[in-house]
């Protein structure tokens, strides 16, 4: 039977070495932040994710990947939407220590949509 949760679509621009562990968990989870990333940010719209892929992890690591993923909304709701610039640029912040949770309540797996080089 399909799973019935309602889900929110969220994407993520990643780097080759987030993008691995991603992959190490049947691309179900992410991984657990480093001690300089108190937050995980996925983002709400597929152009922000694309712009931060392409303009940033490019420059950064000489590529950038946008994932999309699917979360149950119900979860999402304890995440105020932030706007960190313009009218389209929204993010989620996710504390660090609340991660594990988060990833928990992810329907489906991470997927890779685009790739930039």
């Amino acid at each position: 039977m399909a799973d019935q949760r309602a889900t929110t679509t969220l994407w993520r621009p990643t780097g080759p070495k987030e993008l691995e562990l991603v992959r190490e968990t049947d691309w179900r989870a992410w991984p657990p932040r480093l001690p300089e990333q108190p937050i995980f940010y996925p983002v709400l719209n597929e152009e922000y994710a694309v712009k931060i892929a392409r303009d940033w992890n490019v420059e950064q690591d000489g590529v950038g990947f946008v994932t999309r993923f699917e979360v149950e909304s119900e979860f999402l709701r304890r995440y105020p939407v932030r706007q960190a610039g313009g009218r389209t640029i929204l993010e989620l912040w996710v504390p660090a220590e609340e991660l594990e949770e988060f990833n928990a309540h992810i329907v489906g797996k991470i997927k890779v949509v685009h790739e930039f080089r």
